[in-house]
């Protein structure tokens, strides 16, 4: 029994039981004669894969994989200080390279996956002396697009498709944010990049990765930091800190826990959006928390 995606040469065959897991459309068995049989082996069964003339293997095994992931589309924040590695300021590439190893193992297992990134490895708008405010801001913005075309070179190092989006008009170098267009990137297993924060002064990038998770409809926010969850405080100056497993936002905003910053996380609580704080320094924390494996502290809503 065949199962097609809607497109030309990508029908395959998928075993009975799981058809029905499969978005089943029209079927074009003419073009099973260009296609070659190619097995691959899904949480159990298998799955027969219809291999054809475009490659479009990876995007079929995807989809295979994406059936046991508990988050489909997730938004990962990255902070611009995780960039710097042990350097502390700019971009440290093997970090990076590091990084992106980490995202890809989450893409390889099917999440549709779009990245905010910060800026602090390059610039602070808070701590820029007597500058003007909005003149800061935008010093940030543009340090944000640098850490974004980074990080889109890294991954397609490793073979994932990337698309940079900003949302200040840079179009030499990047597209311009629009909604529609990165929801169909993440629609076509792309991995989209999203700089230059809401394009707004007084706007974090924190604010910026919940306003686009909403946006495009994001499962849940993974805001990947420095310490692997929330504590009740800072557990570098306090051994007796205490880690969460969960929290609520109304809870996150009463203590001030250092989770987001106000505005995002009241934006995140309106929208029933949750946030998972993990550990970046362990890249494949990322695989695991697309997965549902339990780690870090997830906050959200009761």
């Amino acid at each position: 029994r065949y199962v097609c995606l809607g497109r030309r040469q990508m029908c395959f065959p998928v075993c009975r039981c799981h058809t029905a897991a499969i978005p089943a459309k029209r079927c074009f068995a003419s073009s099973l004669q260009n296609c070659r049989l190619r097995k691959s082996i899904f949480d159990g069964f298998t799955l027969q894969v219809k291999s054809c003339k475009i490659d479009e293997k990876m995007k079929l095994l995807r989809l295979g994989a994406a059936m046991s992931v508990k988050y489909k589309r997730v938004l990962l924040k990255l902070s611009g200080e995780a960039l710097s590695g042990d350097k502390g300021f700019g971009l440290d590439m093997d970090t990076i390279q590091t990084i992106c190893k980490g995202i890809k193992d989450a893409h390889d297992l099917g999440a549709e996956i779009a990245i905010v990134v910060g800026g602090g490895n390059f610039w602070r708008g808070r701590s820029s002396g007597e500058m003007e405010r909005t003149r800061a801001d935008q010093i940030g913005m543009l340090a944000t697009a640098m850490n974004a075309l980074a990080v889109a070179d890294s991954l397609e190092h490793l073979g994932v498709e990337v698309r940079v989006q900003t949302a200040l008009s840079m179009q030499q170098i990047a597209e311009p944010y629009i909604r529609n267009r990165a929801i169909r990137h993440l629609e076509k297993g792309r991995v989209i990049i999203l700089a230059c924060g809401t394009g707004n002064p007084f706007f974090s990038t924190d604010t910026a990765s919940a306003l686009r998770a909403a946006e495009i409809n994001a499962d849940v926010i993974f805001k990947a930091t420095m310490v692997d969850g929330v504590y009740d405080k800072d557990p570098k100056k306090y051994a007796d800190a205490k880690k969460y497993d969960t929290l609520t936002f109304s809870r996150v905003l009463a203590d001030q826990l250092a989770v987001m910053d106000s505005t995002a996380a009241t934006m995140c609580r309106d929208n029933s959006l949750p946030i998972l704080v993990f550990d970046i320094l362990h890249p494949e924390n990322i695989a695991k928390a697309v997965a549902g494996e339990p780690i870090g502290t997830l906050v959200v809503e009761q």
